[in-house]
């Protein structure tokens, strides 16, 4: 008993803030965080990388977008399952035959738009690519969930994750367009298939990390899917929000920079968008909040939708530069919170599952918003575009009003939903 007591006293901090570099001590996290950080890149990269393709060789925002857009509906679409399978079999037998599809469609991909093929061959080729797409995110913050399961390191972990992830949407976008504009209209999309070769490959590699098969494949045999808890549902409309904005965002920089004749300054409005939300994550990482989790979403959404309605009006690159800072900086509080969420509202042998109904969920809404601008570039122009991401973080944060009961995670021993939790009421005093 004092050995069960007195090791989570060594691996935690000091209740109150627990720090980054604690965090970051913790045995064998390295092994899985580096590659990880390299296969994540296919999220960043790949629907950019598809516009920037597909409108050089077609002309068209909406065609590119469209492209794009299947790409992201596939990777909604198949992530969940991914996750579910993932929880059931190990996240290396999802992983390995996972990439090895993922670069062999994409390489197909560029193949089909260099060529010249029409539409409809782009599509068909635009599914296996998102539907492939490797969910690292969840699968990483799956193996936290494990390692540190009561710590209140959980919180930092989740900061962490969601700061490593605008990381990714600093580099990808700033690599893809470099790359695409400077070296090759396909090297954005190579280089993409690349690295979730690499990436994915060494990180399904690490079986020491990944959480238990047998351990997950009984919690979801007891727990059901995690799409059955009512507050992962409100989740999902949130995160669909948030994905019109990266969407929206993409496509409406794209063609503003067009516009005034430089392009290559697209991934730097980007990046300085994505950099306001990596900032803002350190930020909330490292503050110990008193405010519960779903009212803080609530609130954090709130300003996001305002930062977002102002998108539009930008009409000059330090505008739209400023706008877009401001932007990030509100998206990074309701990623993290959103995933910290799920912490308290899903058994652990459902997570993988939950995250990848969100990452989904953003994947979809960045689809939707990436073909609604498209069409609004094409025919109305004058930064149309970004009214995508006003309309989208609207209707979720009426959403998250209206709804913010379900985020309220049930105290343990009731029936937490539907299939979840325990298949009887356990009267609780």
């Amino acid at each position: 008993m004092a050995s069960t007591v007195t090791r989570p006293a060594k691996n935690a901090p000091a209740p109150s803030r627990p720090g980054y570099g604690q965090l970051l001590r913790t045995r064998g996290a390295w092994t899985f965080l580096l590659p990880g950080f390299a296969a994540r890149q296919p999220f960043a990269m790949l629907t950019l990388s598809i516009v920037l393709l597909v409108q050089h060789t077609t002309g068209s925002y909406g065609a590119a977008g469209a492209a794009a857009a299947v790409t992201g509906v596939s990777m909604a679409v198949f992530a969940p399952y991914s996750g579910r399978l993932a929880d059931r079999f190990g996240q290396r037998a999802v992983l390995i035959p996972g990439v090895l599809l993922h670069t062999a469609s994409a390489l197909a991909l560029t193949a089909l738009a260099l060529s010249g093929a029409p539409l409809w061959a782009l599509f068909a080729a635009a599914v296996p690519t998102g539907a492939s797409v490797p969910q690292i995110g969840p699968m990483v913050r799956a193996r936290w969930g494990v390692k540190l399961q009561g710590s209140p390191l959980m919180g930092t972990a989740a900061a962490f994750e969601s700061v490593t992830d605008e990381l990714t949407f600093v580099v990808g976008p700033l690599l893809a367009t470099a790359l695409c504009t400077a070296v090759d209209p396909a090297a954005g999309l190579l280089t993409e298939a690349a690295l979730t070769l690499v990436g994915g490959l060494l990180f399904a590699a690490q079986r020491s990390t990944q959480p238990a098969v047998a351990a997950a494949g009984h919690a979801r045999v007891e727990h059901g899917s995690a799409l059955r808890v009512p507050g992962v549902r409100v989740l999902i409309v949130a995160f669909l929000g948030i994905g019109s904005v990266f969407g929206g965002m993409q496509v409406s920089l794209a063609a503003f920079t067009e516009s005034i004749g430089e392009p290559g300054l697209n991934g730097v409005l980007y990046g300085v968008f994505a950099a306001g939300n990596m900032l803002a994550g350190i930020v909330c990482g490292a503050v110990a909040w008193k405010a519960a989790p779903h009212r803080r979403l609530v609130l954090g959404y709130g300003a996001l939708a305002l930062a977002a309605s102002g998108l539009w009006a930008a009409d000059s690159v330090l505008l739209l530069a400023g706008a877009g800072l401001l932007v990030g900086m509100c998206i990074a509080p309701a990623l993290i919170t959103g995933y910290t969420l799920v912490e308290g509202l899903v058994p652990v042998g459902a997570r993988t599952e939950a995250f990848t109904w969100l990452t989904g969920a953003v994947a979809l809404g960045q689809a939707a918003a990436v073909t609604v601008a498209g069409q609004l570039e094409d025919r109305l122009g004058d930064g149309s575009g970004f009214l995508v991401p006003l309309g989208g973080t609207a209707l979720a944060l009426v959403t998250l009003v209206a709804l913010r009961s379900r985020l309220v995670p049930r105290p343990q021993g009731r029936t937490v939903a539907r299939g979840v939790g325990h298949r009887s009421a356990v009267a609780v005093d």
